[in-house]
């Protein structure tokens, strides 16, 4: 979703790292589907980009 979002505003990599203060590697490993985001940088990126963070309860599946 960071990587669609990104796009989609036409804002690069460098400038996304450079607007939510974490590093262009972050940003990188993160779009490439790797590395392991801390909620605190999934808020910096989110922030940066417009979106919101939400949590809500899973609800019971019938498995």
């Amino acid at each position: 979703m960071i990587k669609e979002r990104r796009e989609s505003l036409q804002v690069t990599q460098e400038t996304l790292a450079e607007l939510s203060g974490v590093g262009l590697r972050t940003v990188k490993q993160f779009e490439s589907g790797k590395g392991n985001p801390t909620i605190i940088t999934l808020q910096k990126l989110g922030d940066a980009l417009g979106l919101e963070i939400t949590m809500k309860i899973k609800t019971k599946s019938n498995n």
